[in-house]
């Protein structure tokens, strides 16, 4: 199991174990963690689970996907830190990192 935090836009943490290969919206939506609802189940056509990766752990994503950016073009409040949790998958390397999750997710 691997530790996130995922943070709500208003400071609010929950931290969660999280399986590995899990994806984050995986981890988030089993937790019930607010903010991430995950409509599409994970195969990237709804940007329910757009989230803000901190520049510590972004070396540590796989690559956007064309989907995947073509997705976020949708997506309110995208930043260079924005990714959708449906498309990371959890490895160990990612014990004890921050995601920070949008206002308009709230």
């Amino acid at each position: 199991m691997v530790a996130i935090t995922y943070v709500e836009h208003d400071g609010t943490e929950h931290v969660v174990e999280v399986d590995e290969q899990m994806s984050l919206m995986e981890g988030a939506t089993l937790n019930m963690v607010p903010g991430v609802e995950g409509m599409c189940g994970g195969i990237c056509s709804c940007a329910t689970c757009h989230c803000y990766i901190r520049e510590e752990w972004r070396d540590k994503m796989p690559a956007m996907s064309d989907g995947e950016s073509t997705m976020l073009e949708n997506a309110i409040d995208r930043r260079a830190n924005s990714r959708l949790g449906c498309q990371i998958s959890v490895t160990p390397e990612m014990d004890g990192m921050r995601v920070e999750l949008p206002q308009e997710q709230a």
